[in-house]
């Protein structure tokens, strides 16, 4: 059992994206869920990626007291695991997942699959046949091929519960390529140009489908509100045509996800408050005035609740200065989170396990791969005496680091440590050499 160390006077200003339960004593020993960081790292080696259960708990909570009469389902490909999937079902939360793969860990895990909708641009059969096997509670129709090939293996006599995913021509989100509400990008049903509703008279067609609802999901990072009423508007619209011409009133909209936080002090992130006010109210006057039903409001929330729970841990292998350049390198990077190279994400990276009076420095912090790209941090201050051996933690590291490692050098990703009430414990061990050796068979 991990001791608790004495309670301590934290800074808002800097630990403002960190968990609730962080502490710091000034002494450099910053503290999450009551556990030393700098223990973990020497307990567990670095890289490590570290779970505050208590914040998962709570931003779990927050969403059902935000939306208390909507199905919050947590969006599995943030990040999966295990006790991910134990906390969800406990916390009253329903899953949201893209593959067999995520849809049998939670299930043998124990959740209960009508809780779980499987959506995806390009499901495998194996995908689907997981799906229908293990009785998930709604596919996601992306794609008009989908809607044969999954009628065909329902089989005459089955039933499945289906949603259609719509695009509703609304570019929201931080980047380019987290952007899904466009007709220009490879995710649903454009409502615009009628694919849609062709899709869905489709689905209509075949009596082991039954259509529940519209799904949509705009993209990821989104800090405003309107791009969700805006979505709204136009999904009410879509299924008062939908009324008018088969006679359909359907029972569920989608919001989807994509609710922005804050990665660095001083960032925007999503108010979920005036979200869930302004949504409901939008949802109940759109319907007013088709003279539709409310239908069951859906949301899918996947980093609001993973990201600010975790936190990243490296340790400091070099100290580089290239003309006007400081390059602090440490032992991972790329391979255990891709995010800075894919999307130019910036972290606030903090020297832990020391107390240090050395005037701040801007510094690059990069990865240890063979890639240039492979920067984690650029132009961030760190103590100007940082050395090898030190450590760093990188906050808001919960979500989209680990569920997007790579094998990339075979150096092998992370392990998964939670911390709760003084203790840690491991969820995800490390990737070790052993494992990597035993998927090799080409001798």
């Amino acid at each position: 059992m991990t001791t608790v160390h004495e309670p301590a006077v934290t800074t808002p200003a800097d630990l403002s994206v960190w968990p609730a339960s962080t502490n710091d004593n000034r002494r450099g020993d910053l503290a999450v869920g009551g556990v030393p960081l700098a223990e973990i790292a020497d307990r567990f080696g670095t890289p490590v990626y570290v779970l505050d259960e208590a914040e998962v708990r709570d931003r779990c909570r927050t969403y059902r007291d935000a939306f208390p009469d909507a199905e919050v389902l947590y969006a599995a490909k943030a990040f999966l695991c295990r006790a991910m999937v134990h906390w969800m079902e406990e916390e009253g939360l329903g899953l949201d997942v893209c593959s067999a793969g995520e849809l049998e860990l939670a299930v043998t895990t124990g959740f209960p699959a009508e809780r779980i909708v499987l959506h995806g641009n390009a499901k495998s059969p194996r995908d689907l046949e997981t799906a229908l096997r293990l009785g998930v509670g709604r596919i996601v129709i992306d794609s008009p091929s989908e809607i044969a090939r999954l009628a065909a293996a329902v089989g005459p006599d089955g039933h499945q519960k289906v949603m259609v995913r719509v695009v509703p021509g609304i570019s929201a989100g931080g980047h380019a390529k987290i952007r899904t509400g466009t007709d220009d990008q490879k995710f649903g049903l454009s409502i615009s140009d009628g694919y849609a509703q062709h899709a869905i008279a489709r689905i209509l067609d075949q009596p082991q489908l039954e259509l529940t609802g519209l799904h949509c999901h705009l993209g990821s990072q989104i800090t405003s509100v309107k791009p969700y009423l805006l979505a709204v508007r136009r999904m009410v619209g879509l299924m008062a045509r939908l009324r008018e011409q088969h006679g359909l009133v359907l029972p569920e909209i989608d919001l989807g996800g994509g609710h922005g936080i804050a990665y660095r002090p001083g960032e925007q992130a999503l108010d979920l408050t005036t979200l869930a006010r302004k949504v409901r109210m939008e949802l109940n006057e759109a319907c007013a005035a088709a003279g539709l039903p409310v239908p069951n409001l859906i949301i899918e929330p996947g980093r609001a609740i993973a990201g600010p729970a975790g936190i990243a841990l490296y340790r400091v292998l070099a100290v580089k200065r290239t003309g006007e350049h400081t390059f602090v390198a440490v032992d991972g990077g790329m391979s255990d989170n891709p995010r800075p190279a894919l999307y130019g994400v910036r972290y606030a990276p903090r020297l832990i396990g020391r107390h240090s009076t050395a005037a701040p420095a801007p510094v690059t912090v990069v990865g240890r791969h063979c890639e240039a790209g492979d920067v984690l941090a650029t132009d961030v201050e760190l103590p100007g005496d940082v050395h090898p051996g030190d450590l760093l933690a990188v906050p808001v590291a919960g979500a989209y680091h680990l569920s997007m490692a790579s094998g990339y050098n075979l150096v092998g990703r992370p392990p998964v440590v939670a911390v709760a009430r003084g203790r840690a414990r491991l969820l995800v061990r490390r990737e070790s050499l052993e494992d990597i050796r035993s998927r090799d068979v080409g001798l």
